[in-house]
């Protein structure tokens, strides 16, 4: 064979044409879950002793936990009365000697040898004027002085130990020098990125020259992996659009002109860029899969209205999903506010304009009208529906759905999603026309992050907000003056006719964590800081109500 590696090669490469790899250590590489080179090579180590400024004996303090590199010299087994095992190790190196106990591990009397080179991690106790460790985490690692050395992932299950392992992956890398491993990226890229290149790579992260030498080489193979990770998603995407027919919308007509005039204020540049984004994937023929980012405050539902309406426009239909009812609720609420008033213009009606129409569908929607809103989804009669995960259950189906816009999508599974989506308006040759998919988070994430998270979907921010929102301030307060200067504020907001909320991490009082409850908080502010005042704890409500109804 001729040319450089590629990874392909490596894997289709069995790890028996390894040096030392006989039909017993491949079977433990398989039970470890290494079958061939590739997966040998990105068997990356845990951590890196530097054996070049490593702790010696002499350095340990009894009751703080350290590792040091030694030299087994004596070990010994004995059985208790009780029928325990232990193994007695003698361990040490020029400065010292230490004795490492192991409790219930015969094997280790088989794994730990006079003569071997051990990274042995512990805490230390004095007994009987002598250092000692129980049961500390051992690695072989071989004769590796004056070297950084890797210490990999191991089980006591599977006997593979560090040493066997950075053999091995040493045998591998040497046998690639004559043809040399492949790298995808251009040098000119790797110069901008400021990225080693992939041979560098794998061998600085298995065996580096210095920690400097190693931190580059995980930059640059995490760097691989999301590449990797990336290309995959946006080839599914592609494929998607491929293989998908979408809904040519008419965008910017009358209905969204109207909205916008009729809004009670001037939307930001921030909300004008994204809806024409939006407007852009919602006039081409493949369906639009795109991820609105944005504060809470920044004006995300407005644009998702607008994507929504530029589907009513087209005699087409919009869907908001949300994770829970309360939510759901809010956003219908919302939603029938902005859009109060707001007619559609329809050439089949006598007077130019019809009535838009909007409705909820959740769980709490009682049997005869749900059924009323089926059928009026089912034949056109609802131009935008709002619900939780009712808007996916089987019997739910829209006359010719066109947006359906997601909110807080880390919620849903992709399930959910392709359910929604399936929902979609058949042709006569019964081919699925799928809508357009507008995912909505406020979770702020950086751009970088969100293409590998939502790879498949488009990025669009809204990293602007309204003029005249009242800016958010945050303050720690840590001790009793702070904490009663806090109290003190609130008071006095409440005076003014201001509302406080106070949330705690648990509803009551844990054994295992010791945080604050909202039924303890809520006695003391009741009887010291806030006593006198008109509080509500809402545990408490809650469990009243149920009572009351039971």
């Amino acid at each position: 064979m001729t040319g450089q590696i590629t990874l392909r090669d490596l894997a289709a490469i069995d790890v028996e044409v390894l040096k030392g790899v006989g039909e017993k250590r491949k079977a433990a590489l398989a039970e470890y879950g290494i079958n061939n080179v590739l997966e040998l090579l990105m068997n990356y180590p845990r951590k890196w002793v530097d054996r070049t400024n490593e702790a010696r004996i002499s350095d340990l303090v009894a009751g703080q936990e350290a590792l040091v590199i030694v030299e087994v010299r004596k070990v010994s087994k004995f059985t208790t009365k009780n029928r325990k095992t232990i193994v007695n190790v003698q361990v040490g190196d020029e400065s010292g000697r230490l004795t490492a106990v192991f409790f219930n591990q015969p094997w280790r009397d088989r794994q730990l040898k006079a003569g071997l080179q051990v990274a042995m991690f512990g805490k230390p106790d004095l007994y009987r004027g002598v250092l000692q460790m129980s049961n500390p985490l051992v690695d072989l690692i071989g004769d590796r002085t004056g070297r950084i050395v890797p210490i990999y992932p191991q089980s006591e299950k599977v006997q593979v130990s560090t040493w066997e392992l950075a053999t091995w992956v040493e045998n591998a890398l040497e046998r690639c020098r004559e043809r040399g491993i492949s790298d995808p990226l251009p040098n000119d890229l790797r110069e901008r990125l400021e990225l080693v290149e992939r041979t560098s790579a794998l061998w600085s992260i298995h065996f580096p020259d210095s920690m400097v030498a190693k931190q580059n080489a995980r930059r640059r193979l995490a760097f691989d992996e999301l590449l990797r990770v990336q290309v995959v998603l946006v080839g599914r995407k592609r494929a998607f659009e491929l293989d998908n027919t979408g809904i040519r919308h008419k965008v910017g007509g009358k209905l969204q002109q109207r909205f916008i005039a009729a809004l009670p204020f001037a939307i930001t540049n921030a909300q004008k860029r994204v809806i024409n984004e939006i407007d852009r994937d919602l006039a081409a023929p493949h369906p639009m899969h795109r991820l609105l980012q944005g504060d809470v405050g920044s004006g995300k539902t407005v644009v998702a209205v607008s994507a929504m309406l530029a589907a009513v426009q087209g005699r087409h239909q919009g869907a908001l999903m949300a994770p829970t009812e309360v939510l759901a609720e809010q956003h219908f609420a919302g939603v029938k506010k902005l859009l109060e008033g707001l007619s559609v213009p329809d050439e089949n009606n006598l007077f130019g304009d019809r009535q838009l129409r909007v409705e909820l569908l959740t769980s709490r929607i009682t049997s005869e009208r749900r059924r009323e809103l089926l059928r009026d989804l089912a034949n056109g009669g609802i131009d935008i529906l709002i619900g939780t995960h009712a808007l996916i259950q089987e019997g739910v189906e829209f006359a010719s759905l066109g947006v359906v816009v997601i909110d807080e999508q880390h919620r849903f599974g992709v399930e959910q999603r392709a359910a929604l989506r399936n929902k979609g308006s058949k042709t006569a040759k019964s081919v699925v026309n799928s809508p357009d998919v507008l995912v909505m988070t406020a979770t702020p994430i950086p751009r970088t992050a969100a293409m590998t998270v939502y790879g498949d979907l488009d990025v669009s921010v809204l990293d602007e907000m309204p003029p005249g929102r009242t800016p958010i301030k945050t303050a720690w307060v840590a001790g009793a003056k702070s904490e009663a200067k806090m109290w003190a504020e609130i008071r006095e907001a409440i005076s003014q006719g201001q509302q406080a909320f106070v949330v705690c991490p648990l509803i009551e009082e844990s054994d295992k964590l010791q945080v604050a409850s909202a039924e303890d908080t809520f006695k003391l502010l009741a009887n010291i800081e806030l006593k006198g005042l008109n509080l509500a704890c809402c545990t408490v409500e809650c469990r009243r109500a149920k009572k009351m109804r039971r």
